[in-house]
């Protein structure tokens, strides 16, 4: 067996539910439970809000999936996407101190999956959904939004698109490229690519070509669905169509969520100047590393671990809940997946940028507090906050 078996299998779960309470008298089993816990069951009927306050609700996370797009793996199913799950819920306890659960939903069809999620949001400070395919994750995080009063985040698409956004900053400065002049291209028009892209055009880094796997997006291409043609009105302003390698040609730079291997070294040496990559299939990318650095790219970035730059939702998703539990959000709004960017992007000084050093390291203990404060403020910003509280920039506490 692989050690990554052995170990799943010696672990028998990432995750366990630990008392917060201590239970070893009768007294304390009656404040705990029967007859005492009817008391905080009262005051929560009379004011839910309470609920943030006599429960574990406010940092309590439920990361659900329907295993229609489990990282690279695709359609495996909610069983088989547990283990990434559970994953994901170790990494909210380890790098934020904030508590998740993981939550497997047996059914494809989107309406039922809302419907469960909004039944059960009562129990939890904030959604994380993962890995559900698209374009039906778009409809489902729509429609929660609507029936939800806690904050519903799609990490594949905005987790994805922060971290990119937050490299992307540091390679301009790097280069010297010019916001806003950019030609970017990006290879995937599912939920990550398109996600990506909304941010970048929020940010004002330029104009942004579409490629998804029958071809270039513009307006009135007949293979791209409604969401891709709503971006073909926002993006592609010269309507460039064909081929990812047409759209390629004289782009600064190049975002890859799509396949392993379909970028080549002809396509970045037929980029602009100083190309920036960051190829993010998983595990293998677009094009490797060093494939693209010989053909002349400046700053180059994969989702992998083993090479520089990693391009980690890991530095994003366990601060940015932690900012919006701080405060008690009530939604996610663009303007946090900026804050967080920014802020993010910040953590790394100017003096220290260099080619191989755009992001932090994904145990860099500055980022979970960074980007929860960039979270929480603009929260309290947008008056999308119950509380005024703001987390302090610490390390989470398994570093204390």
């Amino acid at each position: 067996m692989s050690e990554a078996i052995n170990k799943h299998k010696q672990w028998q779960g990432k995750i366990e539910v630990i008392s917060r309470a201590s239970i070893n008298t009768r007294e304390e089993l009656a404040i705990a439970y029967t007859p005492g816990v009817a008391e905080p069951c009262l005051e929560i009927q009379r004011d839910e809000s309470l609920a943030y306050e006599y429960t574990r609700k406010g940092n309590l996370v439920a990361v659900i999936t329907d295993g229609t797009a489990v990282l690279g793996l695709g359609d495996i199913g909610p069983s088989a996407g547990m283990p990434v799950m559970e994953g994901k819920c170790a990494l909210f306890k380890r790098f934020a101190d904030v508590d998740a659960f993981p939550i497997c939903v047996d059914t494809k069809d989107p309406a039922e999956i809302v419907d469960v999620i909004a039944k059960i949001s009562k129990s939890f400070g904030g959604i994380n959904l993962e890995d559900i395919s698209a374009p039906r994750c778009f409809e489902i995080e729509t429609e929660l939004q609507k029936r939800c009063d806690i904050p519903i985040f799609h990490d594949d698409q905005h987790g994805t698109a922060i971290i990119t956004a937050a490299g992307l900053l540091n390679a301009v400065r790097l280069t010297g490229k010019k916001m806003g002049q950019l030609k970017i291209a990006i290879s995937g028009a599912g939920a990550a690519g398109i996600s990506i892209a909304r941010l970048f055009l929020q940010m004002g880094f330029g104009d942004i070509i579409l490629c998804g796997s029958k071809g270039a997006i513009y307006d009135g291409a007949p293979y791209i669905n409604e969401v891709q043609q709503e971006m073909s009105l926002l993006t592609n302003k010269d309507k460039i169509t064909g081929s990812l390698a047409d759209i390629m040609v004289g782009a600064d730079v190049f975002v890859g969520v799509s396949k392993p291997g379909v970028v080549t070294e002809d396509m970045v040496k037929s980029m602009a100047a100083a190309p920036i990559i960051f190829a993010m299939s998983n595990p293998v990318p677009e094009i490797m590393p060093d494939l693209a650095k010989a053909a002349g790219a400046t700053v180059v970035g994969t989702g992998r671990s083993d090479f520089p730059n990693q391009v980690n939702n890991v530095l994003v998703f366990p601060g940015f809940f932690k900012g919006l539990l701080s405060v008690r959000a009530t939604c996610v709004t663009d303007g946090m997946k900026e804050a967080a960017a920014r802020g993010l992007a910040a953590v790394i000084q100017e003096s220290e940028l260099r080619p191989d050093y755009v992001l932090p390291d994904a145990f860099d203990p500055r980022v979970a507090g960074v980007v929860a404060a960039a979270v929480a403020e603009e929260a309290v910003r947008a008056g999308v906050h119950r509380i005024n509280f703001l987390p302090a920039h610490d390390q989470p506490a398994a570093n204390r």
